[in-house]
């Protein structure tokens, strides 16, 4: 996921200087970390990996800065979702690809080996700590918005806290649903999670993707699958309710504001990290990039 925050300022730590310093190929990336793999998942879509800098901690669904150098050799900043785990030994973003785009017109370009920008201040909303305890987990996504739950999905404490965990990601096309897919299949046949919390596992972890433009087994919006109460008679679920369901929602605003007043009319009240609640929601995601 990618979010409306933009960094410009040069840090007090850059390098840069008005007289390049001799023999110098390139300016040093500040905080950089290197790029370890690097897949793209259709012509506007891509996910890649970076090392994780020691002293790194953060919650799983927490975002962080990252970016490359500008035309002006100052860093140019977005706030990323990190997809990976809290537990994993590297750092994992999903992104979308903007030809114009100040920041990912470069970014879809790297490769393995290259230098990326990455800020160690991890913050967000959409994360365990602020929701209340329960019986259910919905997990709300469109489009790159399923970065933050790529992360909490592959995070054993949600299976801790919550005996189902459901996965509802709404794309434009089928090949746009192929990053979540695949990770869920993985988490399926994860011998971990298996070992864990039983050879049922995979029961507890439901998905239900859909599209929008494209023909495929499920379609539709989000919302009008949960209003309409389509998923829960497709997932074999009762409505949600105060006392059982939590969500957290990411994706664009109008999505994040329509599918506010879909929990709000079930009954479930928006929290925070200071005010747990029933649901929580990213409000910082811009929807078509940059």
């Amino acid at each position: 996921m990618t979010l409306d925050f933009a960094v410009n300022d040069a840090p007090a730590t850059s390098t840069a200087t008005t007289t390049p310093a001799p023999n110098r190929e390139k300016p040093t990336l500040p905080d950089a970390q290197t790029v370890t793999a690097v897949r793209h998942w259709t012509d506007w879509l891509f996910s890649f990996r970076v090392t994780r800098p020691p002293s790194l901690r953060f919650r799983s669904g927490e975002f962080v800065m990252i970016g490359l150098l500008g035309d002006n050799g100052k860093p140019l900043l977005r706030a990323y979702s990190i997809a990976s785990p809290n537990w994993d030994d590297e750092l994992e973003f999903y992104s979308i690809k903007v030809p114009d785009g100040p920041l990912t017109s470069k970014l879809q370009h790297i490769q393995v080996g290259d230098e990326i920008i990455l800020r160690p201040k991890p913050v967000g909303t959409l994360v365990l700590d602020a929701l209340l305890p329960g019986k259910r987990l919905w997990l709300l996504a469109t489009g790159t918005g399923i970065a933050p739950f790529a992360s909490l999905m592959r995070d054993p404490e949600s299976y801790e806290r919550y005996e189902q965990v459901v996965v509802m990601h709404t794309c434009r096309t089928a090949d746009e649903l192929a990053y979540g897919a695949e990770l869920v299949e993985q988490l399926r046949d994860d011998p971990l999670l298996a070992e864990m919390y039983g050879e049922d596992f995979h029961k507890r972890l439901l998905y239900y993707p859909t599209t929008t433009r494209e023909d495929s087994p499920r379609m539709g919006r989000i919302t009008d699958n949960l209003a309409s109460g389509k998923v829960f008679a497709d997932l074999d679920l009762p409505p949600m309710d105060p006392e059982h369901d939590r969500a957290m929602i990411c994706g664009s605003l109008a999505f994040n504001i329509d599918v506010k007043a879909v929990l709000e009319g079930f009954g479930l009240r928006e929290g925070a990290n200071s005010e747990p609640r029933e649901f929580v929601v990213e409000k910082a995601f811009v929807g078509e990039g940059i």
